[in-house]
């Protein structure tokens, strides 16, 4: 696409500012937002707040957006990074292009003129739209940025949420972080809006403990490339962040680079695609629970691949190396470098290690819990799979209600988790891809906010009675009629004639 020329960019930034205004015309044409109908509430003189969304990255912005759709503005978003630097597209996503192909409309919520390929082709046109093949990375963070800000999204950054705890009906959400403006609100409802780690934490496996810490790193941590020119590295795994890791040491100068892959074989199937429909996003989370455990653990099995591109990237290096059916039986560091021994038997030495093996999903690692973490509903809770189908990383998921909230292990010890959504990636084995993938994360949205808005209004109810036995307005004045009276028309029966012979 050609954007260097001065008079491409003016056009560009010129057909940008028509498409906002557009924006705001089809909110303006829907009625959008409705008016607040949510009576507004006080706990001991402080204000009470009916929804906070933590997460200001593409989760946040489409659920908030959602929210506000639905006339419900008493609400507040909140994330912990710098405004821009919301989500993974800056920190730890190392990827050149989005997976997603490009037509998917994301978190546009039903507005065209909110979809990405809007945004782009006002800036750049047409032709270099059917030039483009997958999103750059980066392009994706400035397009969010746009639609935070098309959208007058007020999200409150480098404030963080730090416990969680009820006070009475509410829940007091304690604060910290540069932007904070106060240390605790009240909240009526809470949502996890966090993404790909937002039930759990990096997985780090035990073999790199006994590792000091300058010798190995996490794929979502902050990686000094650079330092890693002329040095011998070991990526573990082969997934789509282990590849995008090694490709970017490959690109900074390592001397080799090389996968240690557990699996036997390159996983080269995305099963989820194939099976990818509105069908499947309205009728997942009604399936059974061992029709719903089937579906996820299968596709945990056969692992979705890296990207076709993020893998050449790599092997395009003679210096790449993929090892397969080699998992870790210990590591050590020994003079000044790694020693790796693999579980068939094989030793080889690095300088340094990435470990491209992904999140966990685990609430204990929700600090922001504290100890009622411990009382969430997990699917090793409630399902046992059959023989075969076993699976440790999905019982580990909660079991959510079909709202997007917790449920309790034990009925009666923590009811207000009932309060709190899991509206990340957490939420995929109980309710499927819709809070956290972009194919269904608009779907998502509008699950999330039509059952917030019916659980608000089931609660308060009796407001809404009495707002209905008090509405007075009348409709017609009066004036818009005459009354009239019924004549009475009084009529005598005439007796009937006599004939002969009666």
């Amino acid at each position: 696409m050609n954007i260097s020329g001065t008079t491409d960019i003016e056009a560009g930034r010129r057909r940008l500012a028509e498409l906002e205004a557009r924006v705001r015309r089809d909110l303006d044409y829907l009625c959008l937002p409705p008016a607040n109908w949510v009576p507004s509430r006080q706990h001991g003189g402080e204000h009470v707040h009916d929804v906070i969304v933590i997460g200001g990255g593409m989760v946040g912005l489409v659920g908030y957006f959602a929210l506000w759709s639905g006339g419900m503005r008493n609400m507040r978003i909140l994330d912990r990074s710098p405004a821009g630097r919301e989500g993974p597209w800056l920190n730890y996503a190392r990827m050149e292009t989005l997976r997603s192909p490009k037509q998917l409309t994301g978190p546009a919520y039903g507005h065209a003129s909110l979809t990405f390929r809007a945004w782009f082709t006002a800036q750049y046109g047409e032709a270099a739209w059917q030039a483009l093949d997958k999103i750059p990375r980066p392009m994706w963070m400035d397009y969010l940025v746009w639609y935070r800000k098309v959208l007058d999204i007020p999200v409150e950054n480098e404030v963080e949420v730090t416990r969680v705890a009820p006070e009475g009906p509410y829940l007091r959400l304690e604060l910290a972080g540069r932007g904070a403006k106060e240390k605790s609100i009240l909240t009526r409802k809470f949502v996890m809006a966090t993404g790909r780690e937002g039930l759990g934490r990096p997985n780090i496996p035990a073999f790199v403990k006994t590792l000091p810490r300058h010798a190995w790193a996490h794929s979502s941590d902050d990686i000094d490339f650079a330092a890693l020119k002329g040095k011998r590295v070991v990526v573990i795994g082969v997934g789509a962040s282990a590849v995008d890791n090694a490709a970017e040491a490959l690109e900074a100068g390592a001397r080799e680079v090389r996968h240690v892959i557990r699996r036997k074989e390159m996983p080269t199937i995305n099963k989820m695609m194939g099976i990818g429909s509105f069908g499947f996003t309205a009728g997942y989370a009604q399936l059974p629970d061992e029709w719903r455990w089937r579906f996820m653990q299968y596709s945990f099995v056969t692992q979705t691949p890296a990207p076709r591109g993020s893998t050449l990237r790599v092997s395009r290096h003679d210096n790449a190396y993929f090892h397969f059916g080699q998992g870790i039986a210990r590591m050590a560091h020994e003079g000044g470098e790694v020693v790796i021994e693999t579980t068939a038997g094989k030793r080889l030495k690095t300088d340094f290690v990435i470990l491209g093996t992904g999140f966990t999903v685990d609430p204990l690692a929700r600090t922001e819990l504290g100890e009622a973490a411990e009382e969430i509903m997990l699917w090793r809770d409630r399902y046992t799979p059959p023989p075969g189908e076993e699976s440790e990383e999905l019982g580990n998921f909660p079991y959510l209600g079909p709202d997007f909230s917790f449920r309790e292990r034990i009925p009666g010890r923590a009811p207000w988790l009932s309060n709190v959504y899991c509206f990340n990636y957490g939420a995929s084995a109980s309710l499927g891809k819709v809070s956290g993938d972009i194919p269904g994360i608009s779907e998502g949205a509008s699950w999330l906010a039509r059952e917030i808005a019916a659980t608000l209004y089931r609660e308060d109810v009796e407001i809404h009675w009495q707002g209905m036995l008090d509405y007075s307005k009348p409709e017609l004045q009066g004036d818009e009629w005459t009354e009239s009276e019924i004549e009475d028309e009084t009529q005598t029966a005439s007796a009937p004639a006599c004939t002969e012979g009666s």
